[in-house]
Parts: C-alpha cells; structure tokens; sequence
C-alpha cells in the first residue's frame, strides 16, 4: 500500500516576495511519486526548510508555537507583563522537564524528513532533474539538517545522532536509542556541512552557471556555501566554550552504558580549531560575498544610526549570511515592540508594547564617545533633563539626561519615554509614547499591553507589520565571533581588535588604538575577553544570541539570574524616572541545558535526562 504524503511547494508565485519560504499546501502525493519531477522534488525539499523556526514570534508559551523565548529569557528584555509566556518560567526557573519539549520534537521532524530526502533523491526519475541539481538539493538537505542538530545541541547538549532514517511504524531498538556525546555530534554536524560545501561547489553550474555562495534562482533564505561554512564556525565555537569544553558540573552525564558525554578534559585546541573556521569563513567569502552594510549621510552620527538600523530592515543586504523569508508579515514581533498609543489614529501601528528593555541592557549601550556611562570622563548624567534631539526625531525636546548622547545603537535598539514615535501616520497631533503611569501607553491604559520597565525594544522596527525577513547570521557576528575564539587561542593576535574596530568604526565609535581619538587599548586577555563580550551585547543585542552566550560562557547565573532593574510605570512625572525593582530572577545550575522531554524518557529505555531535571 502507498504511503501518502502532504508536500509544500515552495513555488515563487509573488515577484514582490522572492523568496524559497513561500510555501502553500498543494497536493497529496504518493511517497513513490515525489520524486518523479522537479517541482515535486523540491517541494518535499521545502518541507525540511518549513521546520525552520519563526523568530518574529518571540513570546512562546509553554507547550505552544514553535517559536524562541530568547530575548525574554536573556538579561536584555522581558515580558514581565505577560504572566503565561515561557520566558517567565524560564526567568523565575519554575518550568519542568514538560516545558519546552516542542523544540525537541520539532527539530526531529526535519531531520527525519532531511535525511528520507538524502536517501532517495539520487534514486530520483524525474527527467527534468539533473544530476547537478540532485547533487545541489542533497547539499541543502544535508546542511539543514546539519543546522537542526546544531540548535538542538545549543538546548539540551548531547542528543540522538542516527544516519538511518528512523521508521514511523518502528519498535523497539528500530526506534530508541542512546544520545551521542557531544564531541561526536560536533564530529558529525561538521563533517556533515563540510560535505554539503563539497556538494554545492561541485554542483555550481546547474545548468544556470549560479554561483554556490548564492541562493538557488535567488531564491533568498536557501542553502549556500557561506551558510555552510558560517554555521561550521559556531558549532565549533559553541564546543570550544566553557559550557562544553571539559565543564566538570556534567561529570554524572552519562549513557546508562558508562558513555560520558560531555568530555571532562579541557582541551585548548578546541579554540583553534574555531579560529581556523572562522579564518577560512572570511578568507572565502569577504571581500566578495559579504560585506558590512554601511549608509552616507553627511552627519556621521546619523550615518552610524541608518547603518545600524537599516541592516536589519533591508532584506538581504549584502552583511546578511542567512535568514528566513517571512513573506507573511513580522509576527508577534511588531505589535510586541509597538506602543499601545492611546488616543491616536491607527495609521501610527499600535501595539501592546509589553516586550521590555531591562536597565542593564540599556546601561550596557555607551556614550556616543565611546566609553561606558561608568567612566568619569564620559558626560554622563544620572538625573536631570536636556534638551536633545534623536538621530530620528525632527526637532530638540526635553530628555532625560540617561539617554541623552548615547551610542547610535542606542537609539536603534530602545523607544524610551517622550521619544519622537517613527511612524507619524496621519494623526494630526505629533506621535509620541508617553510610558509613564497616566501616559498614552502607561499602566492606567492596560494591566498587560506595558511596558514593565518603561522602555520597549526598538530593533526590528518598521513602519508596519510588513513582509519581510529575519536574519539569523549576520557577518557582523561572524567577526565578533572570530575575535572571541582568536583572543582565546593566541591571544594579542592583532586582528582580534581589527574585527572589534570594524564593528565600532561602522556604529560611529572610537575604535582600540586605531583612528580619530582611539581608545586606549586594553592590556591582558582578560580585559580583551570583556571588551569582545561587550561589543556582542550591544551589537548583537535582541536578536536572540545573548541567552545563547551567556550560557556557553556559564555566567549565566550572575547575569540572566540578576534582578530587572527599569522607571517606575507607577508613577508620572518626576516619579517615573526613579531607578525601580520590576522583576527578582533566578537561575539554577539545572538551567544551562534544557530537559529532554519526560515522554520521550519514558518510552526511550536508551534515553538519559540532563542534570538537575
């Protein structure tokens, strides 16, 4: 009897949305006919790119969407407001091994599909698929499911590696088995992504004579060779981190057989190794492929600030390695970090507003000098108003003094309280978000759609909820993460700070002993190490990388279990910039990996838990 199965067509039917992720249920197919035709064939291909997670939707709630609680459950924002989204269980360390367990078993489906792909397609019939473009799909499907394994790992550590494509009527030790240990799976997920490079070199021409460094039919959000290399390099960084690299807090993870799987010896070479991949990343690829985005204007601060800001918002620019296509609007994301603006129009966006900057993210972002609100010589004020206009706003207006001359990041990443709102729309009264209790998106106006700490993320925002799509590797991170990894392994390597100041020069800031006004340049590897961590903060900030480093880097603790510091919602006036407790966290040593679903522990007698859960 012939299996039938539900293939999503990834057919371009929309010039202004070109992208591979448009995908619309088509038809249902029987397993032997998949394969018959072209269109056929990468449908089925679609399927394993359709597993790819929506990261506009960012509130997740426990046993809910497939979507990343990672900038709430960082140390840079909240939903505090929202009592039901995971981030609050993730922050308060009150979730339990049920909780979560989507990811789990949503990335499973992909690789199953992925590796069913892999083992068929050569076997294809379709007369208008070529051996070249056979080649090519097995690289993407080989390279996808390379990605899952690696964000599955990222969560829970250690997991199930097979070749074999497990089957769905399957019983007994057909279908359970014991997870890999980690170095394994970072063995195999590599070599994985260096073969599908391999493939997609070899397969270059398909006829098309396309580049393998671009997307196929420039279809934006496909595997290319940069992807391959990219993610190469952070699976590799991941393994060199403390939180993998000899943690002797998993001494007791073991298979029931005695298999250790978290090696307990620290290994140095682990941090070259990361180097070298990241060296052969940007050799390849930049100049050429990638580049950082950059805008003119004749105020080099507001230069830095469309820069900062627009590399984000124009789709595909030449800095993009990877993304997603989201030819369905932004998700949650936008109505999320849009004020609920009471009072105005609709055309100005309204939203709930209730995605919330914490005050250590917004102490992190520094002066526009480049140095930290900490040091005497920055200008900073604590209290106190000027007036002071924003790189976006059309005119001075009365500011409170903490966010007056502050970084262009700064005023990318944050909508602070009284700031010149950036879609105007046709209200006839100036737009502007008014935080405090009485204010036009203040407490009196709902107990949820608020902000907890009187700031909202700003990053991301456009003028509407449009279609558009998310970057999940930037090149700007590919840089940071190579001076980490290089300051790591030979410290006092004169391109840590190239790659560091690269970052800085394009954001408007004085660079480490380079250019107008240098900064001093920090002595030891330590005082590097902090720099590097603190450019990947503020550079990198929501978009869902720093719940991921602070927990290989195991600080976590002192860092997303910290107390949320933010203005007082409660009041207005003179009250609502007083410095306020919002939210009392914790974090358990238990929190580094997440827990491997109960069910599947249950009915896999192979299957261990992680520590703690």
């Amino acid at each position: 009897m012939s299996k039938i199965i539900v293939v999503f067509f990834a057919l371009v039917t929309m010039a202004s949305c070109k992208k591979f992720l448009n995908q619309i249920p088509d038809n249902l197919l029987k397993e032997e006919d998949i394969f018959k035709t072209y269109n056929n064939t990468n449908g089925y291909l679609a399927q394993v790119y359709a597993n790819i997670p929506d990261e506009f939707s960012s509130r997740f709630a426990p046993g809910g969407s497939y979507a990343g609680p990672w900038t709430g459950a960082s140390d840079e924002a909240n939903y505090w407001s929202l009592n039901w989204v995971m981030s609050n269980a993730l922050n308060q360390s009150t979730w339990d091994n049920n909780i979560g367990g989507t990811y789990w078993t949503n990335f499973y489906k992909p690789v199953r599909t992925a590796t069913d792909f892999i083992s068929k397609i050569d076997a294809a019939t379709a007369p208008d698929l070529t051996d070249l473009q056979k080649m090519r799909f097995k690289a993407e499907a080989r390279a996808l499911r390379a990605i899952f394994y690696y964000w599955m790992m990222r969560l829970y550590g250690p997991v199930i590696i097979t070749e074999n494509v497990v089957p769905v009527e399957g019983t007994g030790d057909a279908i359970f088995f014991p997870r890999t240990s980690f170095d394994s799976c970072v063995a195999y997920v590599t070599r994985e992504l260096d073969q599908a490079y391999t493939e997609l070199k070899t397969s270059e021409t398909l006829g098309q004579n396309q580049p393998a460094n671009l997307p196929l039919n420039n279809e934006w959000g496909r595997i290319t060779t940069g992807v391959c290399k990219a993610y190469k390099a952070q699976v590799l960084l991941m393994s060199a981190s403390p939180l993998f690299n000899g943690n002797k807090d998993y001494a007791s993870l073991k298979n029931k057989d005695g298999l250790q799987l978290i090696s307990q010896t620290y290994d140095a070479n682990k941090w070259k190794l990361a180097t070298a991949a990241y060296r052969e990343f940007l050799n390849e690829f930049v100049p050429g492929t990638y580049k950082l985005y950059t805008e003119n204007d004749t105020d080099p601060f507001i230069a830095a600030y469309k820069s900062c800001k627009n590399v984000m918002l124009n789709d595909w620019n030449p800095e993009w390695i990877w993304g997603k296509a989201m030819c369905g609007g932004a998700g949650d994301y936008w109505y999320d970090i849009t004020p609920k603006l009471v009072g105005y129009n609709n055309t100005v966006g309204k939203g709930a507003g209730f995605l919330s900057v914490n005050q250590s993210m917004v102490d992190a972002y520094e002066m526009n000098n480049g140095l930290a609100i900490s040091d005497a010589l920055s200008g900073y004020q604590s209290s106190g108003f000027s007036n002071f206009r924003a790189p976006y706003d059309v005119k001075d207006r009365s500011t409170f003094n903490q966010w007056v001359n502050r970084e262009a990041r700064f005023y990318v990443g944050v909508s602070y309280n009284r700031c010149y709102w950036q879609n105007q729309g046709s209200s006839p009264n100036e737009v502007v978000p008014v935080f405090e209790l009485s204010g036009n998106s203040g407490r009196t106006q709902s107990t949820w759609d608020v902000s907890s700490t009187g700031y909202i993320v700003r990053k991301q925002l456009a003028n509407s909820n449009q279609s558009r799509g998310w970057v999940y590797i930037r090149l700007a991170q590919m840089y940071l993460d190579y001076a980490e990894a290089l300051n790591e392994s030979s410290p006092g390597d004169p391109d840590i700070l190239k790659a560091v100041n690269g970052i800085r020069e394009r954001a408007g800031l004085p660079q480490y002993g380079a250019g107008t006004n240098p900064l001093p340049v920090p002595i030891g590897q330590d005082a590097v190490r902090n720099i590097i961590w603190h450019e990947r903060q503020v550079e990198l900030a929501f978009e869902n990388v720093r719940y991921f480093d602070l927990r290989r880097w195991k600080i976590a603790a002192e860092t997303m279990g910290a107390d949320v510091y933010g203005m007082n919602i409660f009041a207005d006036g003179a009250g609502f910039y007083e410095k306020t407790l919002v939210q009392k966290r914790r974090f358990l040593p238990r929190d580094y990996l997440w827990p491997i679903p109960n069910n599947e522990i249950l009915k896999d007698k192979y299957l261990v838990q992680n520590p703690g859960w």
